[in-house]
């Protein structure tokens, strides 16, 4: 399926053109996110209504540039703009803009209310200083990565998503683990990598306590047989599973030889 261009808003046309040239996933989010700083918010209101409306058809160019773009809205440093753009989705009727931002832009704890007690020691049983938790998780060994992987500092995470020998695997159980960190799950957002891995959106949606500001735009993401798996999971949250059942009844009908567009 593709997008009729034609018949898109200048801002909407501009991102389905441009996104797809850069290469790289970091050069994609990084562009993305100079055009939410540069553009006044009504233009990007209306071209992300746009092309969240196409996404919800399984339109698969306006889905690539939402898979950039949703970890860039859940930056807490775009709480204004994100919460601006809530309030034209309501205030103009434009639904499918309305259904990426319904949960709000994301609140995360100030730094003093992280409790560190039970983070990384050394082997003397000291507690290790944050500056000493970064520099380990530049270069951490295996056994290191176990209380590594434990740390809710954003900080810590950030160098460790980075390290070279982590693994799908490793972030699959960041991303997974209970109760979630909000600082974590943002972190691994805004990796160009991890946060195009379907298995680690699909485990970030899934845990119950990822805020609802970042499960609800990713469920915009998800092809078929995750929405379908996402909806029977017990344990997500009334709003997601809503949200994926709501996108589910949106999609166009399966081909009778198959949804070769869902796919992927």
């Amino acid at each position: 399926m593709s997008s009729p261009a034609l018949a898109l808003p200048p801002l909407a046309q501009r991102w389905l053109r441009a996104t797809p040239s850069l290469k790289s996933l970091a050069l994609r989010s990084a562009y993305l996110r100079s055009e939410l700083d540069r553009h006044e918010i009504e233009p990007i209101a209306v071209a992300l209504d746009v092309l969240t409306g196409l996404a919800e058809q399984a339109d698969i160019a306006a889905r690539a540039v939402l898979a950039s773009l949703i970890p860039t809205l859940a930056d807490p440093d775009l709480a204004d703009r994100v919460a601006a753009l809530r309030r034209i989705a309501i205030e103009r009727a434009l639904l499918p803009l309305g259904r990426l931002v319904r949960a709000g832009p994301l609140a995360l704890p100030a730094p003093a209310e992280i409790d560190e007690r039970t983070l990384a020691a050394s082997s003397t049983g000291r507690a290790l200083t944050l500056g000493e938790r970064r520099s380990l998780a530049r270069r951490p060994s295996r056994a290191a990565f176990e209380k590594l992987l434990r740390d809710p500092h954003p900080m810590v995470i950030h160098n460790l998503l980075r390290n070279p020998r982590l693994t799908e695997d490793d972030v699959l159980r960041l991303a997974a683990r209970r109760p979630a960190h909000p600082e974590v799950i943002v972190e691994i957002l805004r990796h160009p990598e991890w946060s195009q891995r379907a298995r680690v959106r699909m485990a970030i949606i899934q845990n119950p306590r990822c805020p609802l500001s970042i499960a609800v735009p990713l469920v915009r993401l998800l092809i078929r047989p995750e929405l379908h798996q996402v909806v029977a999971a017990a344990d997500v949250s009334p709003m997601v599973r809503a949200a994926a059942q709501e996108l589910l009844e949106r999609r166009p009908p399966v081909p009778e030889r198959g949804d070769r567009g869902e796919s992927q």
